[in-house]
């Protein structure tokens, strides 16, 4: 591993303290939110013992003994099914690190380091215990060619700025538009990192002759067997992977089994991770070097994070944070690069080995930490020994675990665009990376869903009589959503020249104006009546509307009754705001009053409301 020598504790003390600096600044916020748990249950992961059932125990000293007893004995088996799942996830980390080590072009134990140090502080910071992080193929695929150009050194200068780069992006909780991605994205991600992995698998196959082929393919199927057939017909208490890999593993030991092992990879063998300083120059030539690598390298990790963490959380049935768990990947990153690792994200492999093993609490993200440490010094030998033919059994079940079965049933059922969108995904999650994959998917389905909202605005014509000083007017009512997409069609449904009526009605009630193209193509039509003489009233606008419209003046007929309140997807001016008459606005409520109570409306989705700030 590229580090320096080690040296006395007195001598690196300095650079000791420059560490945590680095780290616990930046963690200020983050521990305050995690400081909230105080007054609640004691929570180590969801292993909870809580404080108010220590205060029953003592009040009922009849049933004590008994509740107590329950409650060992449900944290005991809570705590060996942890432990069990973070070893079985450390034995299926270790080789595909050694894989993405050489993808990244480093050696061995840079990438061993690396996942051993994310798994452990994510596991401490992260939001979800149930993720498990490590060194991971999507990064590494980032990184090679600044490794290639300039070393190792600028890599871990890298990724320590890509720690920054996704600190920066939790404190200002940039993880929240994650909710954005739709749910045919989520479905191509998916399937498309099962690809990659068990493709990935097929490396296992090269080099090996025809004799030693037939035994390991035999050795992979009887790996998948055990993993279906364990928990079907022997136990649910231990991981069925980790059961497979031992059976396997003693198999071609006791009967001598010529294949290939972890240790013809490579070695594993080496020394914890030392504190290292990137020997590279403190210039703004280098930051300019490393700097699109980072942002690259951080949101390829915070996309795939991100979208594992959901996958968890829909599993688990439980929703957490994504601004926390953002910040301990820049927290695990910044600790990696200063470690000697190549840095990394979550794993979807791994944190689905992990739950389906039954991980469920911190304890297995940390086992799964202390045991790669301890393979890495003193157990080298025996996990050298692992045969890979039960590791690649372990991943291939996991890929038929985690591709979406419903995807071929899906065809005919959902809209073609959806069905777009998961095979674009889908091929280019295999042909490139993840960030680009899913940005590829949220572009197709935005435009999308704005062509379909586009076409869904219309209008009724209806005559008033009567309706203005003694004279009948024609009332255009519109239905549907004005924004840039449907501006065009807006602009066709109402015709000046052939309008007989003088005066003219444009009524908002039924519609929604989304945005300044939508206020801008009221303001052409406006000019179009005018010009042909037409007398225009403008009624059922929301104020903010009505505030921002150029030519809304006399124009707007004011209903205080009927017209709606929202908000409209546009940078406000305050000067604008504050400039509306008292006849528009609710006279009992401030402006900011009232456009926090417009926003509210405007983002409200399926009866949750997203709270959006405006200054």
């Amino acid at each position: 591993m590229q580090s320096k020598a080690t040296a006395p504790l007195h001598e690196c003390m300095h650079e000791l303290l420059v560490l945590v600096l680095v780290l616990v600044v930046p963690l200020r916020s983050h521990l305050r939110s995690l400081a909230r748990f105080k007054k609640s249950p004691i929570h180590l992961g969801d292993l909870v013992v809580s404080q108010a059932s220590s205060t029953t125990q003592s009040t009922q000293s009849d049933d004590s003994t008994t509740t107590e007893a329950a409650t060992a004995t449900v944290s005991y088996s809570s705590v060996v099914t942890n432990v069990l799942a973070g070893l079985t996830v450390s034995l299926a980390m270790i080789p595909e690190s050694l894989a993405f080590t050489f993808v990244a072009g480093v050696a061995p134990q840079v990438g061993l380091a690396a996942a051993a140090t994310m798994a452990g502080v994510c596991a401490l910071l992260g939001a979800q215990p149930g993720v498990i992080s490590g060194a991971a193929g999507a990064t590494a695929v980032v990184i090679a060619p600044l490794v290639a150009s300039h070393g190792v050194e600028y890599l871990f200068a890298c990724i320590a700025l890509t720690g920054v780069v996704q600190m920066i992006a939790g404190q200002l909780r940039l993880g929240k538009f994650i909710r954005l991605v739709p749910q045919p994205v989520m479905m191509g991600f998916v399937n498309g990192l099962a690809l990659v992995i068990g493709s990935a698998q097929l490396q296992a196959f090269k080099g090996i002759g025809s004799e030693a082929l037939f035994p390991m393919i035999g050795l992979v199927a009887l790996t998948m067997a055990l993993i279906y057939a364990v928990p079907r017909y022997v136990t649910k208490k231990l991981p069925a992977p980790l059961v497979a890999i031992v059976a396997v593993t003693t198999l071609v030991r006791t009967a001598a089994i010529d294949t290939k092992t972890i240790g013809d990879i490579a070695s594993v063998a080496g020394t914890l991770p030392t504190l290292h300083f990137p020997q590279v120059p403190l210039s703004f030539d280098m930051l300019a070097t490393i700097a699109p690598y980072a942002v690259s390298v951080a949101a390829v990790g915070l996309i795939e994070t991100l979208l594992t963490q959901q996958l968890v959380d829909s599993i688990t049935e439980r929703r957490t944070e994504t601004h926390t768990e953002c910040i301990a990947q820049g927290v695990a990153n910044v600790a990696t690069g200063f470690l000697g690792g190549m840095g990394g994200c979550a794993m979807i492999g791994q944190s689905m080995i992990n739950v389906n093993a039954g991980g469920r609490t911190r304890v297995s993200g940390l086992t799964c930490a202390a045991c790669l440490l301890g393979f890495i010094v003193i157990g080298s030998a025996l996990i050298e020994a692992v045969p890979l033919a039960a590791l690649v059994g372990t991943m291939w079940m996991l890929v038929l675990d985690i591709w979406d079965k419903s995807t071929f049933k899906r065809i005919g059922k959902v809209p073609k665009t959806d069905i777009v969108v998961v095979a674009t995904v889908t091929a280019v999650t295999v042909a490139t990376n993840l960030a680009v994959a899913v940005f590829c998917g949220v572009i197709i389905a935005s435009l999308s869903y704005s062509w379909k909202s586009a076409q869904r605005i219309f209008v009724q014509r209806q005559v008033e009589e009567k309706a203005y000083n003694g004279n009948s007017a024609a009332v255009y009512v519109f239905t549907g959503p004005l924004f840039f997409g449907s501006t065009t069609l807006f602009g066709e449904l109402v015709d000046p020249r052939s309008e007989e009526e003088a005066v003219v009605v444009l009524d908002f009630l039924d519609s929604r104006i989304w945005d300044g193209s939508g206020l801008e193509a009221i303001n052409e039509v406006v000019a179009k009546l005018e010009t042909c003489g037409k007398e225009v009233h403008i009624r059922h606008l929301s104020p903010d509307c009505r505030g921002l419209l150029d030519r809304a003046g006399d124009l707007v007929e004011v209903n205080v009754l009927e017209d709606p309140e929202y908000g409209v997807a546009v940078d406000y001016d305050r000067s604008i705001l504050s400039g509306l008459g008292g006849g528009l606005l609710n006279v009992n409520r401030t402006d900011e009053e009232r456009m926090q109570a417009a926003i509210k409306r405007q983002y409200t989705v399926g009866g949750e409301k997203i709270y959006v700030k405006r200054t």
